[in-house]
């Protein structure tokens, strides 16, 4: 696997200088990573692993949806030898949002003196009724689209007749930014300000779909973002309960085609491990400081999954410390039971259950356009990366 190149500030160099050739340096390895004959390679060396298994076969699934969009974009879904299945799992946070927690946030936006603010693609996330947060704004409701969480902040500031609630989406690669936005709060004594946790954590949903007797999932390829701040501890179990193997893997092909080698060579050798193929990336022990984050100010609660259902301790909400910043709390808000999408079968494609072409409703009364479920609203979606690319 090819290795970064570091450059190193030499004497006389300015700093400006000394970034240029560093993002020089990064952008030669993107292309290197790129490049036809190395993964031409790659390719050649996981048929051959692939010929030592039985059926010659490999059921894989990702669960971040930077790869989904990653393995749809690059064609190389197309490439994959023909006994290799990828799987599409839940490494959406838009699409794993449940209909009770949509329900929720929506029951916010109609309350009086409340601000919701978000990222932009929960906005057209279909809740009962097939509203959105985009219907609410329709109707008057103050949704404010923002790109970092410290900017509701701003909006709590300058507003201190509302109640400003920030929808906290996200696995724990947002967790921590969203712990920081917290404590930020706490440090200006904004007392107008308060997060509706909608994050979720990645290895108890691996444990329930290894769980799922219909799922057959022979590797899991793990999501780098997501190892940048745990680490590889937390996915341990898969090889040592379940005798799973599972890799962290980069995001050009050349990253994901040596982590499937990584996979297909385990499962015929027998020795299933859990590895790091990002090792650039990804430290072993991931983010202590992004940890001691989360840890300040979250702890772990049971979490309601669309197609999953609820999975114990598989979400972040607030600790005690923090329990007045908590929305469902201050705006006196429960979740309630909430019939799923009519025709929507968004679940079954996060279960890896069927492939978005399998849903009646997929580039017929569902497109990125007009979408019925949330797997064609976001651009990390499954169904939306299959109609893009795929159709």
């Amino acid at each position: 696997m090819v290795s970064p190149t570091h450059t190193v500030q030499g004497a006389g160099e300015t700093p400006c200088l000394a970034e240029q050739k560093s993002q020089a340096s990064l952008a030669n390895l993107d292309d290197q990573l790129q490049d036809p004959v190395l993964c031409r390679q790659l390719l050649h060396r996981l048929e051959a692993a692939l010929s030592g298994l039985p059926g010659q076969s490999m059921r894989f699934m990702e669960v971040c949806g930077t790869h989904t969009v990653s393995i749809f974009q690059s064609g190389l879904r197309s490439l994959l030898p023909a006994g290799i299945t990828h799987l599409s799992g839940p490494g959406c946070p838009v699409c794993v949002t449940h209909d009770a927690e949509v329900a929720a946030f929506l029951e916010m936006a109609a309350m009086d003196n409340v601000c919701l603010c978000t990222f932009g693609d929960l906005i057209r996330v279909p809740g009962p009724h097939g509203q959105s947060l985009k219907h609410a704004m329709a109707r008057g409701a103050r949704v404010r689209i923002v790109y970092s969480p410290l900017e509701s902040l701003n909006i709590a500031e300058q507003n201190p007749q509302w109640t400003v609630v920030f929808l906290g989406i996200g696995f724990e690669t947002t967790a921590p930014t969203v712990a920081a936005t917290i404590l930020t709060a706490r440090q200006r004594k904004l007392k107008n300000f308060c997060v509706f946790s909608l994050h979720k954590l990645v290895p108890p949903a691996l444990k329930v779909l290894l769980s799922d007797s219909d799922a057959h999932i022979d590797a899991f390829l793990l999501p780098g973002h997501v190892a940048m701040v745990t680490g590889l501890a937390p996915f341990a179990f898969l090889a040592e309960d379940w005798h799973v193997p599972g890799c962290v893997a980069g995001f050009t092909p050349a990253d994901i085609l040596l982590a499937l080698c990584h996979l297909a060579e385990d499962l015929r050798d027998g020795t299933p491990r859990v590895q790091n193929a990002y090792a650039r990336a990804v430290p072993e022990h991931g983010n202590p400081r992004a940890q001691e984050l989360v840890h300040t100010v979250f702890q772990p609660r049971d979490a309601l999954w669309r197609g999953l259902g609820s999975i114990s301790e598989s979400g972040l909400g607030l600790t005690s410390a923090f329990a007045d910043m908590d929305a469902l709390a201050r705006l006196g808000i429960n979740l309630h039971e909430t019939p799923p999408l009519p025709g929507c079968r968004c679940g079954e494609v996060l279960k890896g259950r069927i492939e978005p072409r399998d849903c009646p409703l997929f580039a017929k009364a569902c497109t990125p356009l007009d979408p019925v479920g949330p797997c064609m609203v976001s651009t990390e979606g499954s169904c939306a990366a299959y109609y893009k690319y795929s159709l």
